[in-house]
């Protein structure tokens, strides 16, 4: 119950994310860098340790854990690289926006907000320290999900009003995901696995999507304090890593 607890916090991010990009986007760059630095340092400090401590002691080749870490970096690129991105800039080809594309993208980004609910309910069948930083990460990244959500709907001429029932959706997602986990539980192997996977997908937005995002615009006077953010989320995770341990 604790990871459907931690589950709802996501439904408030990812609702003040839609929010936000439906009033205003200029301090987003800010947010996102602070938010990729959060995720490296999940991944650095807190994912990457579990997993070597949980392969030590089950007697587990923690390798097979890199190679989950290996195809959910790449899962993601294709998923994002092939669906979502090319949905998402339709409109740099052709004159057009088309309402259903954008509904189409944001059911994506949903059931990609849902697998962020299972991933919250799986790393708390790890330990209630995992589940608490994996459960912190994704709730940072979920602001960004609601932004993307609301902005795919509305590029492509969506009304506000449908944007605000998709948004809905996408919030309420992660809860249902984490939900999902009271019926099952993994053993010990299949969690290593997990962990590797989730790795692998926290690297990928962190550092191949947020991170390049947030820069995308920025002028050179800012890039230095955006990579200074970037620091200070690791830093912030190493910190929150220690404190709990």
């Amino acid at each position: 119950m604790t990871a459907v607890l931690f589950s709802i916090a996501t439904f408030f991010s990812t609702f003040m994310g839609g929010l936000f990009a439906l009033k205003h986007n200029d301090r987003l760059h800010y947010i996102l860098s602070f938010t990729a630095g959060v995720l490296l340092g999940v991944v650095s400090f807190d994912v990457l340790p579990e997993i070597f401590a949980l392969a030590q002691k089950h007697g587990y080749n923690p390798a097979h854990a890199m190679i989950a870490l290996v195809v959910g970096f790449l899962l993601f690129h294709s998923v994002e690289k092939l669906v979502l991105i090319h949905h998402a800039h339709e409109n740099v080809y052709t004159p057009h926006h088309h309402p259903q594309v954008g509904l189409l993208s944001a059911l994506a980004l949903t059931g990609h907000s849902f697998m962020d609910g299972v991933g919250i309910g799986l790393a708390f069948q790890v330990s209630a320290g995992v589940g608490t930083i994996v459960a912190i990460a994704v709730i940072a990244h979920d602001f960004c999900d609601g932004l993307n959500t609301v902005v795919l709907m509305l590029v492509h001429q969506n009304e506000k009003r449908r944007a605000l029932k998709m948004l809905a959706l996408d919030a309420i997602a992660p809860v249902l995901g984490a939900a999902s986990t009271l019926f099952f539980h993994l053993p010990p192997q299949g969690l290593i696995l997990f962990l590797g996977f989730f790795a692998g997908f926290l690297l990928y937005i962190g550092a191949a999507d947020i991170l390049p995002e947030a820069h995308s615009k920025a002028t050179p006077g800012i890039a230095l304090r955006l990579v200074g953010l970037t620091c200070l989320g690791a830093a912030f995770i190493f910190t929150v890593v220690h404190i709990a341990g």
